[in-house]
């Protein structure tokens, strides 16, 4: 009798387990990693007396959600295994958690079929039939090739300050993997702060954000037609409007960073210094603010004018793009509801873009993302004015709305800058901004659809009526 029930039981999970989707898959893997990753940190072998399973749960959330957010020191409260074991779930958030459980789900179905292979493939924002293997292994070799590079120049170039070989060796590796991973963890209690006017340190970190935000088949598609770069037109429409939004945004928000500060607080974090020194922070801090989370200036709600954090929180939600390392809504979808806009004032029924139109559909889920990304940011500033959650337990600081804000969006675009709120928060506070972080990663309708599953379209037709808009 104990036999056939255990028999059947095991039959039912196996057969349970069969049968999920890839974004169920994606969200159980990624809650497991993360109960894993937290009792390992936890460990003695990792992190001192000071790390508990509730630090060490905040800081694994943070970690393979790619954000940066952090209750912790992690060169006095982790051990060398610690950190190790930090970098490599930077790595597995970083390089893909869809694309990293996508690829184990070929193993755990044990099928490979068309539809199977083209689920996977829409998990990896793949215009395709590929396959998951050679996908995931150039994703591999890219980051290997881009993060070691990076590392060699920090180790000859930037962190000359730090004797020790070893040391320096590590610390270069480690910024290097948060940095490409856009993660915005920092060895040290002040990020970057004592680099900032170290030109190799800001340019290798500022590339390699960028190079890991801009997504897998961006840089693939530069990679295929280096030759041929003269003419852009070559370029699929994706590379150009993420190449082209990127650099907007960067540019608005360097040049929006010095506008805000350079008029706002007398004692702010950059009007002390000259111009060209406000251009470089600036700059910096635009590439940063929308997907990694590094600062080379401390950011407080007493150096920054309200202003420019606003401008940064605009930045946050808009995120990286699609198949990178980062979150927030995505550039493209940014351009394609900017595009939008502009055909609806010029009263064009359909949205052009570079000569090319734009399905409606995509245009519909621009919205539905945007829309369900606000609606869930709301949710989690509300939640933080519950309660204690808006009162620091240590200093019994009340914080202003705009830092609640601030740090909500941080945490759902998996930025991972902060105002000096997270560490402060309780432990409700922090569970609200640890649910944020996962959600922002695996994104809206990812979680949508692993909790409700696809839909097939109706054929019923119905009749359509205008409204007034």
């Amino acid at each position: 009798m104990d036999k056939t029930f255990i028999t059947n039981s095991v039959a039912a999970l196996q057969h349970r387990r069969e049968r999920l989707t890839v974004p169920q898959f994606t969200v159980l893997t990624g809650l497991l990693v993360i109960v894993v990753g937290t009792f390992l940190l936890s460990s003695p072998l990792c992190s001192s007396e000071s790390v508990g399973l509730w630090e060490a749960l905040f800081t694994v959330t943070s970690a393979i959600t790619v954000t940066g957010l952090s209750i912790i020191v992690v060169d006095q409260d982790l051990t060398i295994l610690g950190q190790i074991v930090l970098s490599g779930l930077i790595l597995v958030g970083g390089l893909g958690l869809m694309a990293i459980t996508t690829f184990l789900q070929g193993f755990v179905q044990g099928r490979s079929g068309l539809r199977q292979r083209l689920d996977k493939g829409r998990a990896l924002d793949e215009f395709g039939v590929g396959g998951i293997g050679p996908t995931f292994q150039g994703i591999l070799i890219c980051a290997a090739w881009v993060m070691g590079i990076g590392a060699a120049v920090l180790y000859f170039f930037g962190f000359t300050d730090i004797e020790n070989p070893a040391k320096r060796a590590w610390a270069s590796i480690f910024h290097v993997i948060s940095a490409y991973n856009n993660a915005g963890f920092g060895l040290w209690a002040k990020n970057l702060e004592n680099y900032r006017d170290n030109i190799v340190v800001n340019a290798v970190i500022a590339s390699m954000i960028v190079i890991g935000g801009i997504g897998w088949w961006v840089t693939n598609d530069l990679w295929a037609n280096r030759k041929r770069l003269k003419n852009l037109k070559r370029l699929s429409l994706h590379t150009r409007l993420v190449l082209r939004t990127t650099v907007g945004l960067i540019a608005l928000g360097c040049l929006g960073l010095i506008f805000t500060e350079h008029f706002g607080l007398e004692a702010g974090a950059i009007t002390q210094f000259n111009l060209l020194q406000k251009f470089q922070i600036s700059l910096f801090q635009s590439i940063s603010t929308r997907t990694a989370g590094f600062n080379t200036i401390p950011l407080s709600a007493e150096s920054i004018t309200d202003a420019g954090l606003l401008l940064m929180i605009v930045l946050m939600f808009i995120g990286a793009s699609p198949g990178g390392t980062g979150g927030g809504i995505k550039t493209t979808t940014f351009a394609i509801l900017m595009g939008a806009t502009r055909s609806t004032l010029q009263g064009r029924q359909n949205v052009l873009m570079h000569r090319r139109m734009i399905p409606d559909r995509t245009v519909l889920r621009a919205v539905g993302v945007t829309i369900a990304s606000l609606l869930f940011v709301v949710l989690m500033a509300l939640s933080l004015g519950i309660g204690p959650t808006a009162i620091g337990l240590s200093n019994h600081q009340n914080y202003s709305f705009i830092e609640k804000l601030f740090t909500c969006v941080s945490a759902f675009g998996t930025v991972g800058l902060d105002l000096g709120v997270t560490a402060n928060l309780s432990r409700w506070g922090q569970l609200v901004l640890m649910v944020g972080m996962f959600i922002g990663r695996i994104g809206i309708l990812l979680l949508l659809s692993a909790i409700y599953g696809s839909t097939a379209e109706t054929r019923v037709g119905y009749p359509k009526e205008d409204l007034y808009v």
